[in-house]
């Protein structure tokens, strides 16, 4: 191509777009929630406090956990006041598009359906989903793949991980949807479902509060990655947010949380169930 020719398409690809009122990076900055939160001097959280030790209320009825200390860290960097709002899981995307909160930090898997609606930071913390199974419904049973059966019948939260991974994977079986995680763990402790998926930390504390009528299967068969959702496309606040993250974890922040609320708790294994 001729110097002569080349000026004309060169000159389309610069100017073209800024004639045609293209946005520019400072009217990008200014519509982030980034810049939002800065101007308001608050920093909107979205969580259901029913996670523990993720986001649960204390004796007192305020929140704390791993999810609130983040929270509370993120606030204190961007130099802001924040305000926790408690809410439904299922209602936690939808109040982040309508723009009432500012971002989700609540135990959330990423995954690729809901990264179509959302956009996710890198994974604050890695797990996988487990089974809590009952002693009375399903006491033989040593493997989750011996849930993909008509006979069998799963609890699972309602738009959790779990309940997806449940209606792909296991096909054949009877689905019990709750909105409550307390009523995922009765149902089989009272022996209507014979299991109940949900991530390891929290099926290994329903076992150690209900040994005599539940087993637990703790290798997960799942990878579980919790990232904090924001906005789709905001990619100013995603770069923030992931520095954010990456520092605490280099300057022994995380490490300190990880610590007081996993001290006790055992470590996702890395292996997970061949069936």
């Amino acid at each position: 191509m001729s110097r002569l020719r080349f000026f004309p398409l060169l000159f389309a690809l610069v100017f073209v777009p800024v004639l045609a009122g293209a946005v520019t990076t400072f009217e990008i900055f200014e519509a982030s929630t980034l810049n939002q939160v800065v101007k308001r001097n608050k920093l909107i959280v979205g969580m259901e406090v029913k996670f523990f030790p993720f986001e649960y209320s204390d004796t007192r009825g305020e929140p704390v956990g791993v999810d609130v200390d983040l929270a509370r860290l993120a606030a204190k960097e961007l130099g802001v006041e924040i305000e926790i709002k408690d809410m439904e899981f299922s209602g936690l995307i939808p109040a982040l598009q309508g723009g009432k909160i500012d971002m989700i930090i609540s135990g959330m898997t990423r995954t690729l359906a809901r990264a179509k609606t959302v956009t996710f930071t890198k994974p604050y913390f890695e797990t996988g989903l487990c089974a809590l199974v009952s002693n009375k419904k399903a006491p033989d049973l040593t493997r989750v793949s011996q849930l993909n059966d008509p006979r069998r019948v799963i609890a699972v939260k309602l738009g959790t991980t779990g309940d997806i991974v449940a209606s792909k994977l296991f096909p054949k079986a009877r689905l019990n949807r709750y909105k409550e995680e307390t009523a995922c763990v009765l149902d089989v402790v009272a022996g209507r479902a014979d299991a109940f998926f949900y991530d390891q930390l929290s099926i290994a504390k329903h076992h150690r509060q209900n040994p005599g009528t539940t087993h637990a299967i703790l290798k997960p068969f799942t990878y579980e990655p919790y990232a904090i959702a924001i906005r789709s496309g905001d990619f100013v606040f995603l770069n923030w947010l992931n520095q954010f993250l990456e520092t605490i974890k280099a300057d022994g922040r995380y490490e300190r949380l990880h610590h007081e609320y996993f001290g006790d708790l055992p470590q996702r294994e890395k292996t997970r169930d061949p069936d």
